[in-house]
């Protein structure tokens, strides 16, 4: 009723204005006063009475009407949960997989050796796919290309959570003998395999080819186990398959150990056995036994570090003419002095597989360079003296260089 108050008063206002100015002109009779004031009292109530009204219905409705609700916040939805080992989404990513291209890009001068590469080429290109399935498996394809071709170096499905603590791999695998065969060429701290890799472990293919591979981990207070057994269709450069059932059977024993904050031993050994290309019933057998000490200060991780690694292989070859053992091992050391460069040394033995009596022997001084964790450029001064009597001297010039993401090597 405060508010209304205001237009009362502007209502009694205009109707005594002429009342007013009539006086003002001329006085009127005591009557005609008398008259006039009953009316505007008439006037006064009958508006109040109007107004009185009007504020009740502007009530009423107003209790009628409900207040209208506060706007509803937004939903966001949930991220969709992921698995162990997955990576986030991102945009068209979804459905993808990450996708990496390695150039091997090689050069020689010198003295030619037998497997000397040409004096410039693009040695490989490794096209890599590699993505978590489901919560229950991961995949891993390695595309190589080289001037003979292309090939699917290694592509192989992973399950890691079988019952048992066991994780298995099924498709084509490099086998797990060694370290050297394990690995890709981009991988190598050198720009070339050992003699002992391309003598006594077919080289760049190695123990390679179609198979499942079984593995399990082992904790205990000594040091980090795993096991390994595998089986393979056999038909490669070490061995062959001249019956069906002619497979090839590796197996391999890791123990890891760190023994400071900034040291740790990796011990290792494996056993290979197999059919050779002389026939049904002739076997190839390897043993190999590899260690590796690694040595990384954690003050100075990104400017100093030491590796040493030694890996030895017997090979016992059956043949017509009576078995041939042979022998192979190399010693290398790699040693990081400054932020980007890294010099090392390796020492080369192996015996011919199938003519024991002949060994190859050598050496090798490394320099190498990253201008960034994309690229690598590395020299190496070889030198190597034959079964034959002859002697190459060479200088080998490597580039590596990548792009996208390459999933991590085995450690």
């Amino acid at each position: 009723m405060g508010i209304i108050r205001p237009r009362r008063f502007f209502v009694l206002f205009v109707s005594l204005c002429p009342c007013l100015a009539a006086s003002a002109q001329e006085p009127a009779p005591p009557d005609d006063v008398q008259v006039l004031r009953s009316e505007i009292q008439a006037l006064r109530a009958d508006y109040e009475r109007r107004l009185a009204d009007l504020e009740a219905r502007l009530g009423a409705l107003t209790a009628a009407t409900p207040a209208p609700p506060p706007p509803p916040a937004p939903v966001t939805e949930p991220p969709p949960a992921l698995t162990a080992g997955a990576t986030p989404p991102a945009g068209g990513k979804v459905f993808n997989p990450d996708i990496a291209v390695i150039g091997n890009f090689l050069g020689a001068a010198g003295h030619d050796s037998p497997d000397a590469p040409p004096s410039l080429e693009l040695n490989e290109v490794e096209a890599t796919f590699q993505a978590v399935v489901d919560p229950y498996a991961r995949a891993d394809f390695f595309l190589a290309f080289s001037p003979e071709g292309a090939e699917v170096e290694e592509g192989f499905v992973t399950f890691p959570t079988l019952p048992g603590g066991l994780l298995a791999k099924v498709g084509k695998m490099r086998g797990s003998f060694g370290r050297v065969n394990q690995m890709h060429d981009h991988v190598l701290p050198w720009t070339d395999r050992p003699l002992v890799a391309t003598s006594l472990l077919g080289g760049e293919e190695g123990i390679s080819n179609a198979g499942v591979s079984i593995s399990r981990l082992i904790q205990n207070p000594v040091a980090f186990l795993e096991a390994t057994g595998e089986v393979y269709r056999g038909d490669d450069d070490v061995f062959s398959t001249p019956e069906r059932d002619d497979l090839t059977w590796v197996g391999r024993l890791r123990a890891y150990r760190d023994l400071t904050e900034s040291t740790n031993l990796d011990l290792g050994g494996s056993i290979a056995y197999g059919g050779n290309e002389e026939g049904p019933g002739f076997k190839t057998r390897l043993v190999g036994a590899d260690l590796t000490f690694r040595y990384r200060p954690l003050r100075r991780a990104i400017y100093k570090r030491l590796v040493g690694r030694t890996e030895a292989v017997w090979s016992r070859r059956e043949a017509p003419g009576g078995d041939a053992n042979a022998f192979g091992l190399y010693v290398s050391g790699e040693y990081q002095f400054a932020r980007r460069w890294f010099a090392g040394a390796r020492y080369d033995y192996a015996e011919r597989p199938t003519a024991p009596d002949l060994a190859d022997e050598g050496g090798s001084l490394l320099l190498t360079f990253w201008p960034s964790e994309f690229s690598q450029v590395r020299t190496q001064l070889r030198r190597t003296r034959f079964g034959e009597g002859n002697t190459a001297n060479e200088f080998l010039f490597q580039l590596l260089f990548s792009i996208g993401a390459h999933g991590a090597h085995a450690f």
